[in-house]
């Protein structure tokens, strides 16, 4: 999507899709970020679209992408109101090994069965919105673990607690955490997990996966967003 006639220094700023610098990426998220006080609704779509190049990127340029999304990610805020309902989800990209990330991308092309999260503001909580794909192979993983089913296709899994905090790999950044250590979840891998999230324009978010390999030590696996979901989002 190209940008608005009303924003001309933003085209200028503007990097290039395929093979962006990754300072070239960091300064026009910069410059969407001061457009989205008077130009919300774009600058979100813009930032959304950045994001969304970046993983597409992946398989080329995974140094550069890298790069380029935790450059985003020390541009964003703690959420503020906190998030409230549910957000659509994106899978940007894993961050293991240079030779299993592409296995990762292949599958995550074709089959993806987590589609967002669902928040509650006031008890600052929440869980995963997943596809009924998911049920079959988390039987397998988890025996005893139950999904819930909301309706219109959708099931909530894996249950969190949300609160502010300084960030693990970021210590000089305040992060939105997403914590899923509690024993109504599995013990196997789930409750090693912490979400870090921030807000990068107004209803567009950016997080890392970060698990957990013992207790002082955390290894950020993945990049994910969220954004409010149609009719409401950018």
């Amino acid at each position: 999507m190209g940008i608005d006639r009303r924003a001309p220094n933003l085209h200028a700023l503007q990097p290039d899709p395929l093979e962006p610098i990754a300072e070239e990426v960091e300064r026009y998220v910069a410059a969407l970020q001061e457009f989205a006080e008077s130009e919300p609704d774009l600058a979100g779509r813009q930032a959304w679209n950045q994001i969304r190049l970046a993983g597409m990127r992946g398989g080329r340029r995974r140094s550069e992408v890298l790069d380029s999304l935790n450059r985003i990610f020390r541009l964003g805020t703690v959420p503020e109101p906190p998030l409230d309902g549910p957000y659509d989800g994106l899978v940007v990209t894993t961050r293991t090994f240079a030779l299993t990330d592409p296995l990762f991308r292949v599958l995550v092309s074709l089959w993806m069965p987590w589609v967002g999260k669902r928040f509650n503001a006031e008890t600052m909580s929440g869980d995963n919105l997943m596809l009924p794909s998911a049920r079959a192979p988390a039987k397998l993983v988890w025996p005893s673990y139950q999904f819930q089913d909301i309706g219109e296709g959708r099931y909530a899994a894996f249950r969190f607690r949300s609160y502010a905090g300084t960030g693990t790999t970021d210590r000089d950044r305040q992060v939105f955490k997403i914590d899923y250590d509690s024993a109504e979840n599995p013990d196997f891998l789930i409750r090693d997990i912490l979400d870090e999230l921030v807000e990068i324009v107004p209803r567009v978010y950016l997080g890392k996966v970060l698990v957990r390999f013992s207790e002082h030590i955390r290894w950020l696996g993945a990049y994910f967003a969220l954004r409010s979901p149609a009719p409401n989002r950018p």
